[in-house]
């Protein structure tokens, strides 16, 4: 290989290659972000990493990871909304949701004033089983953010944020707006 032959990425490959200290500056923009393409792929490989053991061990898998989570994070929540939240469609909620609902994960009811909308609640196994897969993340992300200032925690959730196509806010609520300004 030529010195300076470049990669997909028109990064040369001597360059490509993560530096020891993630933290170093990089040469160029290009640069910052392919490397920032490359962290964000084994962030993600390692950040789901456990939870993806644990579901193994019952049968499930990452589309039953994302339920769980919404549907704790926000119960109640319609099934319209959940469709919505993970930019899916029926036809790829269906199996998903009543395999959690004949396990017991995932309990579901009618809506107060529409009796067709269907309301989402973790059942008290569901919401052990999300815990359980949410404690290894909390604990990553502290793992992360130890040593970083409230003013660094709060430019990685912005950066987060921007990453996003669709409005953070509405994505998460109030979650983001109600600590702008707070050291998380």
């Amino acid at each position: 290989m030529q010195n300076g032959e470049r990669t997909q990425g028109s990064v040369p490959k001597s360059e490509a290659i993560r530096r020891e200290d993630p933290a170093e500056p990089a040469r160029n923009d290009g640069e910052a972000a392919f490397e920032i393409v490359e962290l964000l792929f084994f962030a993600y490989r390692d950040f789901i990493s456990d939870p993806d053991a644990i579901l193994d061990e019952i049968g499930f898998g990452r589309a039953h990871h994302r339920v769980v989570h919404f549907v704790g994070s926000r119960p109640g929540m319609s099934v319209a909304d959940l469709l919505e939240t993970l930019s899916i469609t029926k036809q790829s909620l269906a199996r998903v949701l009543k395999q959690l609902i004949d396990a017991g994960y995932v309990r579901q009811t009618t809506g107060p004033d529409d009796r067709r909308q269907r309301r989402l609640f973790l059942s008290e196994k569901g919401e052990s089983l999300r815990q359980e897969l949410l404690a290894p993340q909390l604990e990553r992300i502290e793992k992360a953010f130890g040593g970083l200032d409230g003013n660094a925690r709060s430019c990685v959730k912005a950066f987060l944020a921007r990453m996003c196509n669709d409005d953070p806010a509405a994505l998460c609520g109030a979650l983001l707006s109600a600590h702008d300004g707070e050291n998380p």
